[in-house]
């Protein structure tokens, strides 16, 4: 017998598939490329014109709209007791520079047609609910990336987020004003508002789900994750006279660094997760030795222990195979593993149980916002398969069925959260 009651269940039957995924391709529109993906930077223009979207459709039904100090957007469907907390849902609208149509935006859209389907269903809440389009959170033209949530939880200062510039000179503070100008006629909200809930809904952006041949990602954390910037600087010499014992080769200090951190990085489970995503070399002349090298490195496991101790040798391993150069590391994100609350993971299980969707428990290799959320509130994650597990490519993919099960899914749990 299913756990949830008979208005969970009645706004699950509310979602529509064809209305979700219009809603979704309309949404793409915004920042649209020739390969079919979605290029749209945080506080640009289409990103604008996104917000604008979300907005209009929150009109149409009557919800309330909401930004706050850092452009986080939220659209509410008023509960009966208003004065509690709300429960929340969402994710983000901004892309990478070759992104796909449902990273981010699957979560802002699916979690408006949630609301939509309870809504239409007639189903009243104790709660409010709503959503939220976090700002910046894939970090693609400012630094750092899940910059909206972690202001607003308090892990990052607004003081330095505002302070960001983009490859163009653009300061932040200046885009965001911008930004929230477009959208006069919306209310203003204050930061680390109180939550009952937070879940939010997904692609998985890889292949476990696809591959098992599953609907639903019972998601029961975040794995961590720490990037590091390692410089190394050597001195130019003559490639034809400079002897190779007394050379201070910064490419080859470099390559034998990335040598020793792929053996320490081994690993038969093949759950450590070790990127060197950024390699540049200088002065890049063919008859010059390197004097400078310029790389990152992205480390992600979902144990807290093993991410603490691997982790912390990354610095000793540069500096031992500095080969006589100069090297400098400097740990640029660090986040630990986060494990959402287990009543949260228990509903989501139940919700696709209920809904007779075949689901598994997994961990979330990307970050997402709701990685700074879980220190706020009971939350939790919905993950629904993409084709061929690919995401921050343009050939992203996921299907109108599988989308629509993982709104059903998140519209009876936003209904359980908001009637407890």
């Amino acid at each position: 017998m299913s756990k949830l009651d008979e208005h969970a269940l009645a706004a699950a039957g509310a979602v529509d598939e064809t209305r979700l995924w219009h809603h979704m391709m309309d949404m793409a529109r915004f920042g649209a490329t020739s390969a079919g993906g979605v290029n749209r930077a945080a506080f640009s223009p289409e990103d604008i014109a996104a917000r604008k979207l979300l907005i209009e459709w929150a009109g149409e039904l009557g919800f309330a709209t909401a930004s706050d100090e850092i452009g986080n957007l939220y659209v509410r469907r008023a509960g009966v007791s208003s004065e509690e907390a709300p429960v929340v849902t969402g994710s983000h609208l901004d892309s990478q520079p070759k992104g796909g149509k449902f990273d981010g935006a699957y979560g802002v859209v699916g979690g408006f047609e949630a609301l939509e389907a309870i809504e239409r269903a007639g189903v009243k809440t104790r709660r409010s609910i709503e959503v939220v389009a976090w700002s910046n959170e894939e970090g693609g033209r400012f630094q750092p990336g899940a910059m909206g949530s972690a202001v607003f939880a308090g892990d990052y200062p607004l003081a330095d987020a505002l302070k960001a510039v983009d490859p163009e000179g653009v300061v932040l503070a200046d885009a965001l004003k911008e930004t929230l100008e477009s959208t006069p006629g919306i209310a203003e909200r204050a930061m680390r508002f109180p939550m009952a809930g937070y879940v939010e809904a997904h692609i998985e952006q890889g292949p476990r789900l696809e591959n098992d041949n599953l609907t639903i990602g019972v998601v029961s954390g975040v794995q961590g994750m720490c990037w590091y910037r390692v410089e190394v600087f050597g001195v130019e010499a003559h490639a034809g006279t400079a002897p190779l014992k007394g050379r201070k080769d910064a490419l080859k200090s470099a390559v034998s660094m990335v040598a020793a951190m792929e053996e320490l990085m081994a690993d038969e489970s093949d759950t450590i997760r070790f990127t060197v995503g950024r390699f540049e070399c200088g002065p890049g002349a063919p008859s010059t030795v390197p004097s400078h090298v310029l790389f990152t490195i992205d480390f992600r496991h979902p144990d807290l222990a093993t991410f603490v101790e691997m982790g912390g040798r990354i610095k000793g391993v540069c500096e031992a195979h500095a080969r006589g150069c100069k090297v400098t590391v400097e740990r640029i994100i660090y986040s630990e593993p986060v494990i959402f609350d287990p009543a949260v993971i228990d509903l989501v299980r139940d919700s696709a149980t209920a809904l007779e969707l075949p689901h598994m428990d997994m961990v979330s290799g990307a970050g997402h916002d709701a990685m700074h959320v879980a220190a706020l509130c009971p939350s939790g994650m919905i993950f629904v398969p993409c084709e061929k597990g690919l995401s921050h490519n343009e050939a992203e993919n996921a299907s109108a069925p599988d989308l629509a099960a993982g709104v059903r899914v998140l519209a009876t749990c936003l209904v359980d959260l908001a009637n407890r």
